[in-house]
């Protein structure tokens, strides 16, 4: 579809208007931004309705102060109301996607005259589920209901103290329609072993079969998600959608623009949403927990019926099964060197290349086996039990029978699945795999003289982790993609009609190499680095202080104890970023009797009311010292007076012993690259970007950053690192 002239005439208008309704001033980057998009999405040509052209996504890295969200709005929605596409605006957070819903999308309706319509879409695990809380707050303290498989689901034997008031005040909240039903709009965090009790999934939902539809939180949420123009989801809704073939959810990737805001988490948002894994005896203890639950079922099932057969078919499987986890238990105890640092720390075994010994390979194959079973005869009984639901058929069980159980049964299928999903990826036999149709960006390089189209994925990686407990131990088993390149381009790239992606960490020292090769993105790609608002070497500095010790001499936790006071002296408000959360305790510890009240560490309470208490005290004029570590390094936003000084006390290396990032290392040595090169400093340089980006967040703010790594002016990678921060004005002593 060409970029008509109405269609450049309706985001000109819209910018116009938008700038001057909200009274700011037109800036260069946003409008570079603006223009990027709209000529990319005006480039796709299509027959039909379905994109003809080769698949291609545009990246635009912007930092602080572009304006992102309103930029990718402007340009976007026009074009996508033109082409008859929904727009769905997928983030990495929740702030941003209700900053998106609440904030952008209606300023940019009252400030202009675009005509849209919009909506939520969040998994139903961010709802509350009534039927679920009605039966907690019914069978508080009774055993006798016929409800009472239910508790089944749980995890815990008892709820912790005050949690039923807690439940009724959810119960009366929703009731007076003070709280939709979003786990996100509580006022306060809610715990994730309560929240558990309250929600549920697809595989326990009746969906319309529930005495609770017609009133139901999630299904509210969802109404209208088919006729909206633009639909806000996240990263992690968008890859389950995507695992169930797309259009499942959300749209379908071929009647879809997609912006990813936050974009640099995708990859890893992918990996950890593809990965998988079974703790062998937590599984062998579930599968008695299947057997007591499939006992107190049998009473409410007539002798005979259908579902009693499939009740001790599923009870032969698991026999099976457990029979099988006890055998691999055993191979991987006693034919693994574990190697214990502490009696309390787990011990890891990655396998090489991913590849399995063949014993445990083939073990591996019978539990895929033992478990695809117990799998299938569960579902078997979901069927059966969502049977009884349909009042135009007869069915052998009873709907009371049904409703009470229908959720556990679901709950134990969904779990199983989950188990099944190890197994099949420990059973896979050809490990290594190639992008079909097109190739990703090469990192590293392909072999001189190997050609393009041989080139293949690196193996998935395959770990293992025993954890010893006072009166317990466990043997997890793990298995992850490497990389999310084949993931994405087959799933998503291929058949999207369009994609943006937007960050303001997207090139990793100044090159968007990295993300190529990380997020698969296709050959025909545009790239765009918006410059920044920001006059850098004006309003701060980076300091690079002389130091006696290196990060990696046993010192350098005394020597940071010794230090940090002089630097914070004269400071009202301070970030001192660690890569250890050990470390920053140890620091902490020895400083904080000398210096009461003044350091706070993420860990202390959560992350809001930590943040809340730093600006209180900087607010009653005292100063403030936050200790944070990787999280703290990423997406805290303090600022002006909350904020003058980031203090990195290492280079943000990955931890050598992660089994993906290994496995990676791995992949690229057997193809003759340098992992530390190639992997290593382009990663660490995301992550010093994106620390340093905690210091300026409006273009009135001011500071500096000290950097206690000498690391970055003694190493030959070291100069990579400076160079590719923003440029502050360099102070090196």
């Amino acid at each position: 579809m060409a970029l008509t002239d109405a269609i450049k005439q309706d985001i000109q208008q819209a910018y116009r208007d938008l700038l001057s309704g909200k009274d700011i001033r037109a800036r260069y980057g946003q409008r570079l931004m603006i223009a990027e998009i709209a000529r990319y999405m005006g480039a796709i040509t299509d027959n039909d309705g379905q994109r003809t052209s080769p698949p291609s996504v545009c990246v635009v890295e912007a930092g602080t102060g572009t304006g992102k969200t309103l930029a990718y709005l402007v340009a976007a929605i026009p074009v996508a109301k033109a082409l008859g596409k929904t727009l769905v605006i997928s983030t990495a957070t929740v702030a941003l996607q209700d900053q998106i819903v609440l904030k952008d999308l209606p300023d940019l309706k009252k400030h202009t005259n675009l005509q849209f319509s919009w909506t939520l879409a969040k998994g139903r695990g961010r709802y509350l589920c009534l039927s679920r809380l009605e039966s907690r707050l019914q069978e508080e303290g009774h055993g006798d209901s016929d409800t009472m498989p239910l508790f089944l689901l749980d995890d815990l034997q008892t709820d912790e103290a005050g949690s039923k008031a807690f439940f009724e005040q959810m119960l009366a909240s929703y009731g007076s329609r003070e709280w939709d039903g979003d786990r996100d709009h509580w006022p306060e965090q809610i715990p994730d072993d309560v929240w558990r009790q309250v929600t549920t999934d697809h595989r326990q939902c009746t969906n319309r079969h529930c005495s609770y539809f017609d009133s139901c939180a999630f299904f509210d949420a969802r109404k209208g998600l088919d006729e909206a123009e633009v639909v806000v989801a996240n990263h992690d809704l968008v890859l389950a959608d995507l695992a169930l073939g797309g259009g499942a959810i959300l749209p379908e990737p071929e009647n879809a623009l997609y912006v990813f805001d936050e974009a640099h988490h995708l990859p890893d948002k992918a990996l950890n949403h593809f990965a998988a894994s079974v703790g062998l005896n937590s599984a062998r203890q579930w599968l008695k927990q299947l057997s007591q639950a499939l006992s107190t079922m049998q009473p409410y099932l007539a002798p005979g019926a259908q579902a009693t057969k499939t009740l001790d078919r599923i009870s032969i499987a698991s026999r099976d099964l457990d029979l099988v986890l006890a055998r691999v238990y055993e191979q991987m105890d006693e034919n693994t060197a574990w190697e214990f640092s502490d009696e309390r720390r787990p011990a890891q075994w990655r396998y090489a290349h991913g590849e399995l010994p063949e014993v445990l390979s083939n073990l591996a194959a019978e539990a895929r086996i033992a478990t695809a079973n117990v799998c299938r005869h569960l579902g078997s009984l979901v069927d059966e039990l969502q049977g009884a639901f349909d009042e135009r058929k007869e069915s052998e069980i009873d709907r009371d029978t049904a409703e009470a159980w229908f959720p556990v049964i679901g709950a134990f299928h969904s779990r199983a699945e989950d188990q099944l999903r190890l197994w099949v990826a420990w059973s896979e036999r050809d490990v290594g795999s190639k992008r079909d149709g097109e190739e990703a960006g090469p990192s590293p390089e392909p072999v001189k003289g190997e050609p393009k189209s041989e080139r293949r994925s690196p193996a998935p990686a395959r770990w293992a982790v025993k954890q010893r407990w006072e009166h317990a131990e466990d043997i997890t088993l793990y298995s992850s993609p490497v990389l999310a390149d084949n993931l994405l381009y087959s799933r998503l790239w291929s058949r999207a009609y369009g994609a943006v992606l937007t960050s303001a960490t997207l090139t990793a020292l100044g090159r968007f190499d990295r993300l190529k090769t990380r997020a698969g993105l296709p050959e025909h790609s545009r790239f765009l680095n918006v410059p920044s608002s920001f006059r850098y070497a004006d309003m701060a500095t980076v300091e690079i202080p002389a130091m006696s010790v290196m990060p990696t001499d046993d010192s350098f936790t005394d020597t940071l104890t010794e230090r940090l006071p002089d630097l914070w002296a004269g400071e009202k408000a301070t970030l001192v970023l660690f890569t250890a959360r050990r470390q920053m305790q140890q620091v902490r510890d020895a400083l904080d009797p000398k210096y009461p009240g003044l350091i706070i560490t993420q860990d202390d309470k959560a992350k809001g009311e930590v943040l809340r208490e730093h600006c209180a005290r900087v607010d009653e004029g005292k100063p403030s010292v936050l200790f944070g570590v990787a999280s703290f390094a990423e997406g805290i936003d303090l600022p002006g007076k909350y904020l003058h000084h980031v203090v990195i006390t290492r280079l943000p290396f990955s931890v050598p012993d992660d089994p993906i990032e290994a496995s990676l290392a791995e992949w690229v040595t057997q193809r003759g690259g340098n992992p530390f090169m190639e992997i290593t400093v382009p990663d660490a340089s995301v992550k010093l970007v994106q620390a340093v980006g905690r210091l300026l967040r409006t273009e009135q703010d001011t500071g500096r950053v000290t950097i206690l790594d000498r690391r970055i002016i003694s190493r030959r990678y070291g100069q990579l690192l400076l160079d590719a921060l923003p440029p502050f004005r360099r102070v090196i002593d």
